[in-house]
Formats: structure tokens, C-alpha cells, sequence
């Protein structure tokens, strides 16, 4: 057995991989074998540890010093000083993790304090390559469990009584789907993994599946075992090739090691598993669309029922869920249904895995207890609002999600409480806005999303949306009038009613919850002409304040459109609004500050 007097673990998530982790990795590599003290220290590639604002991230243990933002220059550094005399290099450190020059443990960390990480427990932990570590941290001992002291029922009961919900957006209890996947008759059935993560801002799955892929394999392992199925597919998009990459070696790694495959811990009990990559579609992360695309037709929802309990993949019964869903089960087996449920609230058991994103100082993955508020994840976790800005609005749920104001921020995030608002949990994307946001341009940002996105097989969502969003262009630009907001209200109903699937079904919410939060900017664009936020471009103005301008001609030197009006050292200038581009070229040149954007 090898033992190290130090473990450098170093980000190998996406996020810090694009920041240029593999050449810190090498760096470390060369470093330590030139001062010979390769074999002392052990180098760990882990998934995301969460804090992605400040990567590429190495943490080194036992001191757990918490160095951010490393570049391959500051590995010498940190080899000669730290892993060689012993002295943490202050330097380097991640601001929040020293104080009164003393070391905080992680856990301590503003970020990750009110944090409780049960399908992220393993992240930024192990190596995600290597299947003895994941043994190491009680991996698989779940499925061991399972199949030789539990008979399927009783697995079932465990999930039902923990009160887990789907992770993936509808939170639906997850005991139930198995409970009806296990009664439906069929000579065969499947276990599916969707890991089709298709929100702008969401990463929760990916980070899972880069760091902790085992924890899947496991887990539809013991749904196979508890619903009779024999066979799994993670439907998971191609966009992630480092998730997909260590996805296959963990199956393949358990292969080998007889965790799939037959006789599996020596009882009658046989399952394996498959990837399908998908290309792209947003709506394949719906689940009768995800299916079609898995038997290799197009990824279209189809109606419903009958559910893919009843017939799925191939017209067999098929258990369908998220990757967040399966990441908490071989926790809830191995300590108990009474556990987890007495996490969260009283509807909405566990915690949740949340993308922050947008205009917050600590962007990254968190995972929370439910009913945390909005503002201890906005402030607490988050580290607030960039550049002393206001807090504005957070978007929650993705394109299907809508629009939380400060009004709601001390507001309890679990399913109901969201959706009592207008919004969503979703699958966990997290989007803050402030004061500089306009929220119609948000809205229209969302909506433009789907109507890419959709699939185009029903009539609602396939032009519903794309009125919806000709409305939202007209008022952005200028061109909106008086009783739009009312024609965008009805075809929201109507679209709400009608579409076929989830994405057509919650499409409007975006443009609902600002009608119902921000109508007054909906009324300054269409009335006025004006964007409150300064945002949309065909709205703004660039204005000379007279008692401002010093005459001296810079700004109308570097106008590119030629604009502005007066004559140097004699006339004030000013600028004609109806040859303007609106480019800013003028504020920017201006060193009196003579010019303003209203």
C-alpha cells in the first residue's frame, strides 16, 4: 500500500479543464519528480468541486489549503514552498478561505457553509477514473445491500418513504415510478438515465457525471434489481465528452470488476448498462422525446398516456430518471429512508443541486437543503451581487422557469413554494439578474431559446411561441403597443393549455412572471419608448448635457456614424437621434462626462 505525506487535488471539471487544468496537472507532474518527491505526494484529477468562479482550483490536504485561480506558473510555487518547507502560500489561497491567518476547513468556506452535499458528496473528492476510490468512500456497498438483505418491494418501500422526488423538473415522487415501472407486465424492461441537460446556465448533471459516474452506475443498478429490469441506458448529450469519456470507463471499470454484468455479487441478478449520446435537442430532455431518440427516431414527445412506465423504450415498461435523482439513492439506502426524509421541508424532502449563474460573485454547482431561501443561496452562498449592484430578480427552471423579484427573496426554494410564484424548480439552473437587467430582454432571451428548440410537431408551441416572441422583438424595439401585453397573456393561456409536451406547456412562463412582476417596464417600453434598464438598444438615447460640454469636438471625431453637430471650441454639441447607432463610441471618448445613456 502506498502512503503519501500529502493529496493534491486538482479540478478536472469542465469548467476548470477549459481554464487549463491539464497543463497545471502536467505542471505538477514535472515539478514533483524534478524535486523528487513524486512517490510522497499523491496527485489527484477530481470532478468540479463546485466553486467555478474560482478555478482552476487545487486543494491541498491535510492542511486543505484552498488555492484559486492557479496558473502553471504558481505550481512551482506551491511545490517548493508548501509540499516542500511546509508554508502555505497565502498568495494563492482563495480570499475566503483564511482568516485571522488561519486555515478554514472547506466546509467552512462561505460557498460550501450552508451547503449539504449528498448527490455531490463524492465531487471534487475522488478520482472519477478510478473505481477503488469510489469503493474506498463506501461505493457499491448500496447495491451490495440491495441484493443480498433486500427483496424488490422493500427497496421500493425505502425510496418511497425517503419522499425523493424527481430531480429533472416535474418532481414526481420518485418511489411511485418505480412502484408502477415494477408492476407493469412486459417480458422486458429498461432503466433509463436522462442526462440530456439542455437549460442555458444548467450544468448539474454533467458536473456529476464528470465527477462521481460510478454513483449512476450503482444506482440503476438497484432500480433495475427493484423494478425486474436487466438493462439501462444513459441517454446523455454529446456536447459532454469528458462526461461521456469517464461515464464508459466506470462501466467499463465495473464490468470487470463483476458490479455488471451476470451473477452480480453472486445473485441471480443480472444488468448492464449502455450509453446513447444525443445531439443536442433540447426537447429530448422531455422523457417520451428522449425515448424516440434512444430507439433511433427522431427526438419528438409523443402524447401521453400511456407513460413510459407502461411503454417506454421500445414499447416495454421503462423507468425513467434524472441523473440527480439516481445520485441520492445509494445514500438513501445505505442510511435509511427516515434519513433523507427528515432533510428539507415537509413536501420536499433532500437537498437540491442548483447551476448558479448570471450577476453573482461566487458563480459554481451548490447543493442545498430544500427550503433554503433565495437569499441565503443570493448572498450567503453566492457572495452577492457584482460591483455593489441591487439584486433585481433570480430565474429559476430554465426556459421552462419564470422570474423571481426581490419582493420574494426571503422565500423557501422547495417545489411548491416556486411554483406558488410562478416559477420552477426545474432541473436546477439559477440565473441572477440586477438592476442593469432589462426583464423584457430576459424574457425574449428565453422565449428566442425555445422557439429554436421546439420540436415543431404541435401547433401551439410550434407557432404560439413564435408570435410570442415577434411581440417580445416589436417591444424591445420600440414598435409595441397598447394591448400587447394583453394578447401576450391570452396565447400564453392557450399555449399553456394546448402544447403537446412539457417545453410547449411552460414555454410562456418567462413572459408571464415578468407581466406579473415587472409590468411597469412592459408599459415603459410600449408607452414611453423608453427601457428603464437602458438595455434595449432601438429605446436608448445619448445625450449631451450642455452645462457638461467642454466644446472640445472628441466625441464627434470618434463617432462612426458621423452624428453629432457643432463646432469645436465655439458650440456646445449635440447629437441627432435619427442618424445615431447607439454604439456608446461617444461616452466612452467623452472626458468630461458630458454625454449620458437615458
Amino acid at each position: 500500500m502506498d502512503l503519501y505525506r500529502a493529496h493534491v487535488l486538482v479540478c478536472g471539471g469542465t469548467g476548470c479543464v477549459s481554464s487549463g487544468c491539464n497543463e497545471i496537472i502536467e505542471k505538477f507532474k514535472e515539478s514533483l519528480k524534478i524535486h523528487g518527491i513524486e512517490r510522497e505526494i499523491k496527485l489527484v484529477k477530481t470532478g468540479c468541486f463546485g466553486l467555478c468562479e474560482a478555478g482552476p482550483i487545487v486543494i491541498v490536504y491535510p492542511e486543505g489549503a484552498f488555492y484559486s485561480r492557479i496558473n502553471p506558473e504558481d505550481v512551482d510555487i506551491i511545490v517548493e514552498e508548501h509540499l516542500l518547507k511546509g508554508r502555505i502560500v497565502k498568495s494563492l489561497l482563495f480570499k475566503d478561505s483564511v482568516e485571522e491567518d488561519k486555515i478554514k476547513a472547506i466546509e467552512e468556506v462561505g460557498f460550501y457553509k450552508k451547503q449539504l452535499r449528498i448527490a455531490l458528496r463524492n465531487c471534487g473528492v475522488i478520482d472519477p477514473e478510478a473505481i477503488e476510490e469510489y469503493i474506498a468512500f463506501d461505493g457499491y456497498k448500496a447495491l451490495a445491500t440491495v441484493l443480498t438483505e433486500l427483496q424488490p418491494t422493500e427497496v421500493i418501500e425505502i425510496i418511497k418513504e425517503s419522499g425523493l422526488r424527481g430531480r429533472g423538473g416535474g418532481g414526481f415522487p420518485t418511489g411511485l415510478k418505480w412502484e408502477f415501472t415494477a408492476k407493469a407486465e412486459g417480458d422486458q424492461k429498461y432503466i433509463a438515465t436522462n442526462a440530456d441537460e439542455g437549460d442555458p446556465g444548467a450544468f448539474m448533471d454533467r458536473s456529476i457525471l464528470e465527477g462521481d459516474p460510478h454513483v449512476i452506475v450503482e444506482a440503476m443498478a438497484i432500480a433495475g434489481y427493484a423494478v425486474g429490469s436487466d438493462m439501462g441506458y444513459v441517454y446523455v448529450r454529446a456536447e459532454y465528452p469528458i462526461a461521456v469519456e469517464r461515464l464508459q470507463i466506470a462501466i467499463d471499470d465495473a464490468r470487470e470488476q463483476g458490479l455488471l454484468g451476470k451473477g452480480i455479487f453472486g445473485a441471480d441478478f443480472n444488468f448492464d448498462i449502455e450509453i446513447r449520446l444525443g445531439a443536442g435537442a433540447f426537447v429530448c430532455g422531455e422523457e417520451t422525446a428522449l425515448i424516440n431518440s434512444i430507439e433511433g427516431k427522431r427526438g419528438m414527445p409523443r402524447p401521453r398516456p400511456p407513460f413510459p412506465a407502461q411503454s417506454g423504450i421500445w414499447g416495454k415498461p421503462t423507468l425513467l430518471n434524472n441523473v440527480e435523482t439516481y445520485a441520492s439513492i445509494p445514500q438513501i439506502i445505505l442510511n435509511g429512508a427516515e434519513w433523507f426524509s427528515k432533510i428539507g421541508t415537509e413536501k420536499s424532502k433532500g437537498t437540491k443541486v442548483f447551476a448558479l449563474g448570471g450577476k453573482i460573485n461566487n458563480t459554481g454547482l451548490l447543493e442545498i437543503p430544500m427550503g433554503t431561501t433565495i437569499r441565503e443561496v443570493i448572498y450567503d452562498i453566492g457572495g452577492g451581487i457584482p460591483n455593489g449592484k441591487a439584486f433585481k430578480a433570480v430565474q429559476t427552471g430554465g426556459p421552462s422557469g419564470g422570474c423571481i423579484p426581490m419582493e420574494h427573496i426571503d422565500t423557501p426554494i422547495d417545489y411548491d413554494s416556486l411554483i406558488e410564484l410562478g416559477s420552477m424548480m426545474g432541473s436546477g439552473g439559477m440565473i441572477v439578474m440586477d438592476e442593469d437587467n432589462c426583464m423584457i430582454d430576459i424574457a425574449r432571451f428565453f422565449l428566442d431559446f425555445t422557439v429554436e428548440e421546439s420540436c415543431g410537431k404541435c401547433p401551439p408551441c410550434r407557432i404560439g411561441t413564435k408570435r410570442m416572441l415577434e411581440i417580445l422583438d416589436n417591444i424591445t424595439e420600440g414598435k409595441g403597443k397598447p394591448g400587447d401585453i394583453e394578447k401576450l397573456e391570452r396565447l400564453s393561456k392557450n399555449i399553456k393549455e394546448s402544447s403537446l409536451c412539457g417545453l410547449g406547456q411552460t414555454a410562456p412562463n418567462p413572459v408571464l412572471s415578468t407581466i406579473k412582476y415587472f409590468r411597469n417596464e412592459y408599459e415603459s417600453h410600449i408607452n414611453d419608448k423608453k427601457c428603464l434598464s437602458g438595455v434595449c438598444q432601438e429605446l436608448l438615447q445619448f445625450v449631451v448635457i450642455d452645462e457638461l460640454c467642454k466644446k472640445c469636438g472628441i466625441c464627434a471625431v470618434k463617432c462612426p456614424a458621423s452624428c453629432i453637430d457643432g463646432v469645436k471650441g465655439k458650440e456646445i454639441y449635440s447629437i441627432r437621434q435619427e442618424d445615431c447607432i447607439k454604439c456608446g463610441a461617444c461616452v466612452d471618448a467623452c472626458p468630461f462626462k458630458a454625454i449620458i445613456k437615458e
